[in-house]
């Protein structure tokens, strides 16, 4: 553990679970350096802001700061097929501009594995895919030698990457890699998705399993994926294993926590995970440029603090969010709420301050859009999920099946972005190897431990 801080700027809120906990932070000082393209929505500079947050808040004294291992192709295909690693592998943006034009199996390829629309080639497009698995994995790792209590990677939570092809905007789905590592330890994993987005990737995965519960809290309707339908509840035996709650816009703090509460309280109660995943997509806040929910900041963070009260380990992860000025905001508010402190709303000058003006708070405030989830459709929801969830308490130990491939030609393929072009700020649409903002030289942390970036633990 750090040392404790005691700048003005934090406050230790009353905590209703009444425990400290040991939270480990994992952070790759290079991860803003992946561009996905001009005008892709997908900005992984959103994570470096929100790190900077969190330093010039002072968080980082209050957990264990992390550098997480690079996961190796063998690592990745513990759960992908070698041969989409081994394409994401040998492909950058170099090679797919010269290739494609000669070469049909490169061309093919691309296809098969949906790369090139949503999901474009991009330079260092692998590394980029082995820091976000790498840290996920190194979160499972630390809570499983009970090393953490609460482990976050922000870079994490690409929940549509799956088994063989890449999905909105996703690759590798690090948040499967990180379960399977849980399941080596824990009988029973939970995973709960707060995304705007259907957390298909994930569901899909462990569709036939009663190892790990999925809990997805999403939009449903004509909206990318198009899955995650309220009956869409598992199978075999995963069947009852899968639980989604179909959303439509404009839900708000209230709503959201009236239906996230009483559904979570009653999975923890009955199917009792040992370990608690969450995916804290952004895009779910008001305002996003992808989401139509109408969640602010704190209502957000309120599921990670519910969470946290059943002191059972967490991992925390990122995903989606595309205003990155409200991302930086979201995900340092909910690291602040994982190291259990209550930051002041005036931010922090900091490298980025000019992206938060006019206020430059940290909080903003939802929108006057109209909720569209009426109070009959919520309580039908309440009714539905909460108090007659039909899973067993104690599923037997049973083996992570494996997934029949299907054959991906023939699938249909939605699609998570339309092609319009996606500026969060002037600033941020130049390619990161241009950029000369300083940056707290990347990751100044002398009096923090680091971990060797070539193993684990």
């Amino acid at each position: 553990m750090g040392e404790k801080n005691n700048s003005s700027s934090l406050q230790t809120p009353s905590c209703p679970d009444g425990r400290k906990r040991r939270v480990t932070y994992f952070y790759e000082p290079t991860i803003g350096d992946y561009y996905y393209g001009q005008g892709h929505p997908m900005k992984p500079h959103r994570i470096r802001m929100a790190h900077n947050l969190i330093i010039h808040y002072n968080l980082h004294r209050r957990m264990e700061i992390n550098r997480p291992f690079h996961a190796s192709p063998n690592d990745i295909t513990k759960f992908h097929t070698p041969d989409y690693i081994d394409f994401l592998n040998s492909v950058s943006s170099e090679t797919a501009t010269l290739v494609a034009a000669a070469d049909h199996t490169h061309v093919r390829n691309m296809k098969r594995f949906n790369v090139g629309e949503d999901c474009p080639v991009f330079r260092g497009l692998f590394d980029f895919c082995r820091a976000s698995a790498g840290g996920s994995i190194s979160c499972a790792v630390k809570l499983n030698i009970k090393d953490a209590d609460i482990a976050l990677n922000w870079a994490g939570g690409l929940h549509h990457a799956k088994k063989c092809e890449a999905s909105g905007f996703c690759y590798v789905n690090d948040i499967v890699l990180g379960i399977l590592e849980l399941l080596l330890v824990h009988q029973r994993v939970l995973y709960v998705d707060i995304d705007v987005h259907h957390g298909d990737g994930v569901e899909e995965a462990f569709y036939t399993t009663d190892r790990v519960m999925t809990v997805s809290f999403h939009k449903f309707g004509d909206f990318f994926p198009g899955t995650g339908h309220l009956k869409d509840i598992g199978a075999q035996g995963g069947k009852y294993y899968s639980l989604n709650v179909p959303l439509n816009d404009g839900i708000d703090d209230e709503s959201f926590q009236g239906l996230f509460q009483p559904i979570i309280q009653k999975v923890m109660d009955v199917y009792r995970p040992e370990v608690v995943v969450l995916q804290c997509g952004a895009d779910s806040l008001s305002g996003d440029r992808l989401g139509c929910f109408n969640l602010s900041v704190k209502g957000h963070a309120d599921c990670l603090r519910f969470l946290r009260s059943f002191n059972v380990p967490l991992m925390v992860l990122g995903g989606g969010g595309y205003t990155i000025r409200n991302v930086a905001r979201c995900w340092c508010y909910e690291t602040a709420v994982a190291v259990d402190v209550e930051p002041e709303n005036k931010l922090p000058y900091n490298e980025y301050y000019e992206y938060f003006g006019p206020d430059y708070t940290l909080h903003v405030p939802p929108s006057n859009m109209e909720n569209q989830n009426s109070p009959q459709d919520l309580e039908k929801m309440r009714i539905e999920h909460a108090p007659s969830v039909q899973f067993q308490a104690r599923p037997p130990n049973t083996e992570v099946p494996e997934e029949e491939e299907e054959d991906l030609d023939q699938r249909s393929r939605s699609r998570l972005w339309d092609g319009e072009y996606f500026a969060s700020d002037a600033e941020d649409e130049q390619d990161p190897e241009d950029d000369q903002t300083p940056r707290l030289n990347n990751f100044t942390l002398d009096d923090q431990s680091v971990a060797n970036s070539s193993s684990r633990y």
